[in-house]
């Protein structure tokens, strides 16, 4: 039986959602503090959350931060505000739906169906974990030499994927352009360092959210490059 996390301060609501999994063959966890549910979610298992954001002591986006840091599992955001900039925030921090109140409860159940059908798929096609690198949301399958973000595939040319996963494998370190053409291209390679400046530039408009303000592949200024 799936376990949902259910983390939403309006008892009504959770009371509501609550009913509706159980209904639907679902076990649940009800909490209605933010610093509750994140230590359930960090600490427990669990296949899906649906996450407030508007909560006590701690709200929605840094709950679902904090847990993309540590887990790969759905994460549905549950809000009564509609400003586009709120679901686009929720999102880039690594949410897969958004939910805006007040909400048709069948259709929550079958976005709960949906999520966790597809992370099933996804997750058959992962490789051990050996050969797969997570973080934060970027999975990179190392031995089919692809990439997701946030359960969305992109498609990366054989050079993209080899500086990203070369960077991820060596994360915190910095290398300068020289360092990763001759890495990747080799001593022999024609061309010269600036490719390694559009591929970098090319790979953070595929898996950035925001590619000037990047989240991964850092810039540092008269060094090199540095994955976060």
């Amino acid at each position: 039986m799936k376990k949902i996390l259910i983390i939403e301060d309006e008892k009504s609501i959770a009371e509501l959602e609550q009913d509706y999994l159980e209904i639907n063959g679902f076990h649940t966890e009800m909490v209605h503090t933010g610093d509750v549910g994140l230590q359930k979610a960090l600490t427990q298992d669990y296949d899906l959350i649906l996450l407030d954001v508007m909560l006590p002591n701690i709200d929605g986006f840094e709950i679902c931060k904090k847990i993309r840091s540590t887990k790969d599992i759905p994460i549905i955001m549950v809000t009564a505000k509609k400003e586009e900039i709120d679901k686009i925030r929720g999102l880039g921090l690594g949410a897969d739906d958004y939910l805006v109140k007040p909400f048709s409860p069948n259709e929550m159940v079958a976005r709960v169906k949906a999520h966790l059908s597809r992370y099933e798929r996804l997750s058959m096609k992962h490789p051990p974990e050996s050969q797969g690198i997570y973080i934060r949301g970027l999975f990179i399958d190392r031995s089919s030499r692809r990439v997701f973000v946030n359960n969305k595939e992109i498609t990366l040319t054989t050079k993209e994927f080899d500086v990203l996963t070369f960077l991820a494998l060596n994360p915190e370190q910095v290398f300068s352009k020289d360092h990763l053409f001759e890495r990747i291209w080799g001593f022999d390679s024609t061309g010269d360092v600036s490719t390694v400046t559009v591929h970098i530039r090319k790979i953070r408009e595929k898996i950035e959210i925001d590619p000037s303000n990047p989240e991964y592949i850092e810039t540092v200024w008269g060094s090199g490059y540095r994955f976060h």
